[in-house]
């Protein structure tokens, strides 16, 4: 089953955010490479593709677990939250309806 994990960044952690990004991505792109990859990104602080200096607010993924222990395990070991850039995070169940 699919499982959002949506993260909500503390402000002002971009330079942490930024520091832990390498590791961060490279669990992402696991997950693509095993197949179980969705979607993944982050929120823009504002309205545009690079924010520049405003940063970003959170993060969005999107990819397949086993459970949601599973998902909430994994969802617990980003680097992001280890580097404090993390002031929340939701994991919940998720349903693909379209496309």
């Amino acid at each position: 089953m699919f499982y959002a994990i949506i993260a909500e960044d503390n402000p002002g952690t971009q330079d942490e955010r930024m520091a832990a990004r390498p590791d961060h991505l490279a669990r992402l792109i696991e997950l693509k490479e095993q197949g179980k990859l969705f979607a993944a990104g982050p929120h823009p602080a504002i309205d545009s593709d690079d924010p520049g200096p405003a940063g970003f607010t959170g993060s969005l993924v999107i990819a397949e677990f086993d459970s949601l222990t599973v998902a909430q395990d994994w969802a617990n070991n980003d680097p992001y939250i280890k580097a404090g850039v993390y002031a929340k995070v939701t994991v919940k169940p998720y349903k693909k309806v379209l496309p």
